[in-house]
């Protein structure tokens, strides 16, 4: 059983946890991104987040992981925070699904990144953030996120207040083919109205298209607030995922490549009147792997920003 038995109250004192979405399969770039050495020592980006996140206070990591790669992935990246922070790995596997639900024997892609959230709902009692694996989010964006998540959360029956660091639709984008982005609607109080899931969105020039399959373009300025799945949340969060990912399920139980996302899992929530998300600005700027062709790039951004003293040479 994935959810957890407790929800969070007040989170003054507790650990500051962050859940990293590590299961991905990687079949855009080619390999696993996770443990692809990237700084200038063989760093990892996932180092990288981590160091980052232990500068703004967090001291608990959860991988949501493969069975597959366990071990190599342990070997590579988890070991070496054994003696930094509290390490936890949960498992996203395909038949990891609610009682009453089978995985086609066909799928092969993994559930989406709701699912990999879900996930973590037995190693998780108290609010924390989640990360892609994969992607650079800056210093500062970890530092507002512990800030929100470090909040006294009293008893009450408003609506559940979740986070999201948004960041510029055009500084995300890939020179080298579609990326999958949550582009976000916010309102006048910095709280988001909507975020919907576009799954493959191309640069045009300064602007950018989504090129939806099915679906007529969709053109966009590139200056749109957009997910990169960097979420704070409490642990009703798990019973709200559950509820969304059966009805997923219901609709899509025999879908080979169908995904539930946490944007749109979100946007129900935010559409039904059933949590609040506030969008939390942040100066930190983002670096990302979606092909092999995006490496060089990151790879001389990260050289930088060691050389200007913004890291250590090295992270540990």
């Amino acid at each position: 059983m994935y959810i957890a038995n407790s929800i969070f109250v007040s989170n003054t004192n507790a650990s500051q946890t962050l859940l990293v979405l590590a299961a991905g399969m990687g079949s855009r770039y080619g390999g696993l991104k996770q443990i692809d050495p990237i700084g200038p020592n063989g760093e990892t980006i996932l180092d990288y987040s981590i160091y980052d996140a232990r500068q703004a206070g967090f001291n608990k990591v959860v991988f949501v992981i493969r069975r597959s790669f366990e071990k190599e992935f342990r070997e590579t990246v988890g070991n070496r925070y054994e003696k930094l922070l509290e390490v936890k790995y949960v498992f996203q596997e395909l038949n990891a699904l609610p009682e009453g639900f089978e995985c086609p024997p066909e799928r092969e892609k993994p559930w989406g990144t709701g699912h990999a959230i879900l996930m973590g709902a037995s190693a998780i009692q108290e609010p924390f953030a989640v990360i892609n694996a994969d992607d650079f989010y800056g210093k500062d964006a970890f530092q507002v996120l512990s800030r929100f998540l470090m909040k006294e959360t009293p008893v009450s029956e408003s609506l559940p207040d979740y986070a999201l660091v948004g960041y510029v639709l055009r500084n995300t984008l890939s020179d080298h083919g579609m990326v999958s982005r949550g582009v976000c609607a916010v309102n006048a109080n910095g709280y988001l109205e909507s975020v919907q899931e576009k799954t493959a969105i191309r640069r045009e020039g300064e602007c950018a298209v989504s090129e939806e399959p099915g679906k007529e373009p969709l053109q966009l300025t590139g200056n749109e607030l957009v997910s990169l799945n960097l979420w704070g949340f409490t642990p009703q969060i798990f019973k709200d995922l559950d509820r969304l990912f059966r009805d997923f399920l219901k609709e899509h139980r025999n879908g080979l490549k169908t995904e539930f996302f946490i944007p749109t899992a979100v946007d129900t929530l935010i559409s039904s009147k059933q949590a609040n998300a506030q969008v939390l600005e942040t100066s930190a700027k983002w670096l990302g792997l979606t092909y092999r062709e995006d490496k060089p790039l990151v790879q001389e951004a990260l050289a930088l920003l060691t050389a200007s003293g913004e890291y250590p040479t090295s992270l540990f």
